[in-house]
């Protein structure tokens, strides 16, 4: 530290309320750990009202034991006169505040996890992906390259904390809803996967879950079970899953054939290879996805009277008509029809429907 006149120590471990303590009194300047360091960069990346909330609940959370060393950071969040009590110390009155603020937080944000429960009700009945990956991987370019929507996109870490749906059609007549999430990184505080769990909800109840690897990153296995590891922290480990290994054009050919040999060797999920920048290899996403939705439905013919079109038309809409066949008072539809969409036309009692095989 002397010897490159440094006055600032970062610690790529977590270290404890008396070790960062200790460690100031001893070098004399700033000490930060690699939980604080990761809390500080969400911080300057948090942009929607939730982001912010979920980043200061995570702050607040791992200042709350630092305090003694740390104290006189606080004067930004303490609110004017009279909120010492008699006999407080500073550090007593801080605590308070902090605490206050906690409960304060907690509280708004499961207003807003009600909410996003209730967008993710009005989802339902809907085939829903979720893309999740190491910090950088490129999920964001994914989803905006697939979707065509305007989404921020940077070559950086953590450029994405809110989590985007947007409606990606896969050909075929189908259609999925794929949401982008939080990038995650080796070592991830556990405060922030904490206050960030009513934004991955959004993972838990997607039918499969888009693992995107950058193929061009020589730590990519590591960070592979990075990602593995706060899955299965999140109780996920078990859910569907497809490796999207992204930006394979920053590799040669030779270098591709090489990992998914790999691949193969470690005898893991479906992989497809593809680049957000290569709108052609996105197909793959596509046609592994429709494969995904083919196999939840259920192929019948269902015999509808000529004139409900309102049913033929709800049939087109949500089912995928394999054939058609048309007699004088009677259309005969032999689709792929999901349980939900079944279950309507099952309960119409001029509709019939007959399994296929």
């Amino acid at each position: 530290m002397e010897e490159h006149e440094g006055d600032l120590v970062i610690f790529d471990e977590e270290l404890s309320p008396a070790q960062g303590q200790n460690l100031e009194q001893l070098l004399g300047v700033r000490v930060m750990d690699r939980s604080e360091l990761i809390l500080d960069i969400f911080a300057t990346r948090a942009r929607s009202r939730e982001a912010r909330m979920q980043v200061e609940l995570a702050q607040l959370q791992y200042l709350l034991p630092r305090l003694r060393r740390m104290w006189s950071h606080l004067s930004r969040i303490r609110g004017g006169i009279g909120l010492r009590g008699p006999g407080e110390t500073q550090l007593e009155t801080d605590r308070r505040l902090i605490g206050t603020r906690i409960a304060d937080l907690k509280a708004k944000l499961r207003i807003v996890a009600k909410a996003r429960e209730i967008q993710r009700k009005s989802r339902e009945g809907s085939f829903r992906a979720a893309l999740v990956g190491y910090t950088n991987a490129g999920k964001s370019s994914l989803l905006r390259a697939l979707s065509g929507a305007d989404l921020l996109v940077e070559d950086r870490l953590f450029a994405t904390l809110d989590s985007a749906t947007r409606s990606v059609d896969l050909g075929s007549g189908h259609e999925a809803l794929i949401t982008d999430t939080v990038g995650f990184i080796r070592k991830l505080p556990h405060h922030l996967v904490a206050s960030f769990r009513s934004t991955l909800e959004e993972v838990r109840d997607a039918d499969v879950l888009l693992h995107v690897v950058d193929a061009s990153h020589s730590d990519w296995e590591e960070q592979r079970e990075v990602v593995l590891d706060v899955l299965a922290d999140l109780g996920l480990d078990q859910t569907n899953k497809i490796l999207v290994f992204n930006k394979v054009d920053r590799i040669t050919h030779a270098e591709e054939e090489a990992l998914s040999a790999r691949i193969r060797a470690l005898e893991v999920v479906p992989a497809v290879f593809v680049s957000a920048h290569v709108p052609d290899t996105l197909n793959a996403i596509r046609e592994t996805l429709v494969a995904r939705i083919r196999a939840r439905l259920s192929e019948v013919i269902v015999h509808i009277p000529v004139d409900d079109g309102q049913s033929i038309a709800s049939l087109y809409r949500d089912a995928e008509i394999v054939e058609r066949v048309d007699a004088d008072d009677v259309v005969s539809l032999r689709a792929r029809v999901p349980a939900a969409v079944l279950g309507r036309l099952a309960a119409k009692e001029r509709i019939r429907v007959e399994p296929v095989g």
